[in-house]
This record gives structure tokens, C-alpha cells and sequence, in this order.
């Protein structure tokens, strides 16, 4: 069964746009390998929009030539040659976004089409859909086309959280979906898509993932979604809170030029071992309570603690600090559920230096600097 943990990727749309060709995406197959990256877990290679140039009187949509000279079953043989999965947009409506050819009312010739071609992965966008069609319908038609074919594709869904999407989406059949708004590179937008999502934890499970929206990580201001870029500190924040949330992590940087930094962050083992968490339970929030502000919204302090319920009786606990100035982070147990007077305390490990805290049976204090954050593996030891 496809997506029983989030699906892992590159997309080519953060950083590229429109500006895509056959030799781009094959060179990022060939890094995707070289630097490690497939053997921590990402192995498909999505290309967005921008691809095709027309659709011909036969209902065949036509690769554009000067893009992509050789056809998309070259650049798919190619990609599948290194042991990755290939990916590739269209859009429920008229047009794509960027105006090219999309699927409405071709939804079965170009699945077919697709998986011709050998396509693992489909994003499907919500741009120039008529006025009049149903959104839900639609997604259900490409759902279906998709599956007629035979073929395994993973079938990402791309409406941007419309029409609730969250309460239907999964009977459709999709593997993942997205209800954010596109993200810019910058922390504030991270931010804004993160707390949205908090409301939409129970809609996230093993075979449809709800996707919070490609990763900006590493992108540090340079192209098509840079808005201002962000630190090293600030793209871990995102790319832990990703994988906290169990969202697809479709890498959005040019992974043929990577810092070490940027690699060190999208392939940490830790990081990875929570959206692979075997009980694939949404974390939870805890409310920060501190001397100065004991207000119940958590969102509204910028300083959130979340609880996740991980197999194997462990917790993983995670301080953030959204503010823009460095803060103690002070999570009361009672919060998760754990009382002083139980017989029990949380041992608490952080999983980025290793240091283990003294055993916590009320409360604890994290000191966790502006816009960054902590988590620990926590787990119930008898006192």
C-alpha cells in the first residue's frame, strides 16, 4: 500500500519555477544519490509545473521540446535507472496555474498518459477549474483515472485546503494532500503555516498525510518562493516540526548545491525516526505556563510545547520558541497527563545533544533560543 509513512521527495517548484529542463532534473536524480539523501528515505523526483507546451487535437498533452527534448518517458527511464521514483504535476482545472494544459475533462487520457510515461507521483493542482465544477468531484475523477490504469501513483492532492478538504479527501483514494496556502521562504511564513495546522492534527493518517507544503529548507533567500530566506536555526525549527506534524517532506532547495548544514538538517536520523514513528499518532499542544503569562491559548504566547505518543512507551516532547527573542519554555506534566503524585517521572533525552535531564515529575523549565526549537525522547520511569 502506498504512503503508510509520509511520502519523501524533491520538487522542483520552490526553486526552479518554470525555468526546468531534462538535464536539471536528471543532475538532481544523480544528487539525490550521490549525496545520500535517497538512502535516508526521499526517492521521488517530482517536476511541477511547466513541463508541457500544448495539448494536440488527439487529447495528447505534448512535452515542451525545448525543455525537454527527449520526452518525459526518457527523463522517467532515467530517474527509475537510479533507483528513484519520478513524479509530475497537473491541475484539475482548464489550465495550470502557470497556464498550461490541464486535466479537467481529460482526467482519464491523462492518467493513462502519465502512467505511459511511468509516473510514480502525481501532484494534482486547483488552479482554472470552472466556476460551476465541484471540487470534491473532481479530485474523486482523478482519483479514479488514476487507479484504472494499473499503475501504483502516489496521488498528492493539491487544493489548498478548500472545501474543508480535510473531512473528505481521504475517500477519494489520495495519499496525501495539502491544505496550506504555497509557502515563501521566510519564518513567518513557516510559522503561519504551522500553527494553522494545529486544528487539522486528526486529519492526518497512514495512507493520506496532510501536507503542510514543500520544505524551504536551504533555500536561504535564493529562488522562486524566496521571500527573505531563513537561518540554519530556523529551517531545523520548520524541517522538525514537519516531521513532528507527519508531513510529507518534499525537499524544495537545489540539492546539486547543498551546504553541509542544509544536508546535516534534512537527513538527521532523529528527525526522521518521528514521521516513521510505527504508531503514527498526531502530537498534541501543551500549554506553556510561566510566571509572567499563564494564558491558556499557547499560540497566542509564541511559545508552544507539543507532546507526541511515540511506540515502544516513549514520548517525544518539543519546546518551541516562535518569538523573536530567546525564552524559558516552562511545560507543566499535568498538561500530558502525567500528576506528581503518580509514582512516576519523565526521563527526557534532547535529541540533538544527547543530554539527558534530571528526572522531571512536575514540571520542567527549557531554555530554547528565538525561533528555534528543543524535543526530547522522553519516557515513564517508576520513581
Amino acid at each position: 500500500m502506498l504512503s503508510m509513512t509520509p511520502p519523501m521527495g524533491w520538487n522542483s517548484w520552490n526553486t526552479f519555477g518554470n525555468r526546468i529542463n531534462e538535464q536539471l532534473i536528471m543532475e538532481t536524480a544523480d544528487a539525490m544519490v550521490s549525496t545520500g539523501l535517497h538512502a535516508a528515505g526521499y526517492e521521488y523526483v517530482v517536476i511541477d509545473d511547466c513541463w508541457s507546451k500544448m495539448r494536440r487535437e488527439n487529447g495528447k498533452i505534448v512535452a515542451d521540446p525545448e525543455k525537454f527534448p527527449h520526452g518525459m518517458k526518457y527523463v522517467a527511464d532515467y530517474i527509475h535507472s537510479k533507483g528513484l521514483k519520478f513524479g509530475m504535476y497537473s491541475c484539475a482545472g482548464v489550465q495550470t496555474c502557470y497556464g498550461a494544459p490541464g486535466s479537467f475533462d481529460h482526467e482519464f487520457e491523462d492518467a493513462q498518459m502519465f502512467a505511459d510515461f511511468g509516473v510514480d507521483f502525481l501532484k494534482y493542482d486547483f488552479c482554472n477549474k470552472p466556476a460551476t465544477a465541484h471540487g470534491p468531484t473532481l479530485y474523486n475523477r482523478m482519483a479514479m483515472a488514476l487507479r484504472a490504469t494499473g499503475r501504483d501513483i502516489l496521488f498528492s492532492a493539491c487544493n489548498w485546503g478548500s472545501d474543508n478538504v480535510g473531512e473528505w479527501i481521504r475517500s477519494t483514494g489520495a495519499h496525501m494532500y495539502r491544505s496550506t496556502g504555497d509557502i515563501k521562504d521566510n519564518f513567518v511564513s513557516c510559522t503561519d503555516i504551522l500553527l494553522s495546522q494545529i486544528k487539522n492534527f486528526c486529519y492526518s493518517a497512514p495512507g493520506c498525510w496532510n501536507d503542510m507544503d514543500m520544505l524551504t529548507v536551504g533555500m536561504y533567500g535564493a529562488g522562486n518562493v524566496a521571500f527573505g530566506g531563513c537561518t540554519d536555526e530556523e529551517y531545523r525549527t520548520q524541517f522538525a516540526l514537519w516531521c513532528l506534524f507527519q508531513s510529507p517532506l518534499m525537499i524544495g532547495c537545489d540539492v546539486r548545491n547543498m551546504s553541509p548544514e542544509t544536508l546535516a538538517i534534512l537527513t538527521d536520523p532523529e528527525l526522521l525516526r518521528l514521521p516513521r514513528d510505527p504508531e503514527a499518532r498526531p502530537p498534541f499542544v501543551v500549554t506553556d505556563r510561566n510566571f509572567w503569562d499563564n494564558s491558556p491559548n499557547p499560540e497566542s504566547t509564541g511559545r508552544i510545547t507539543f507532546c507526541k505518543v511515540l511506540a515502544d512507551n516513549e514520548y517525544a516532547i518539543a519546546c518551541v520558541n516562535f518569538t523573536d527573542q530567546d525564552a524559558v519554555i516552562t511545560p507543566h506534566f499535568f498538561d500530558m497527563g502525567l500528576t506528581s503524585h503518580s509514582g512516576y517521572a519523565l526521563e527526557m533525552t534532547d535529541i540533538r545533544s544527547g543530554e539527558v535531564l534530571p528526572l522531571c515529575d512536575d514540571f520542567v523549565q527549557i531554555p530554547v533560543p528565538t525561533h528555534a526549537i528543543r524535543i526530547f525522547r522522553s519516557k515513564l520511569v517508576r520513581v
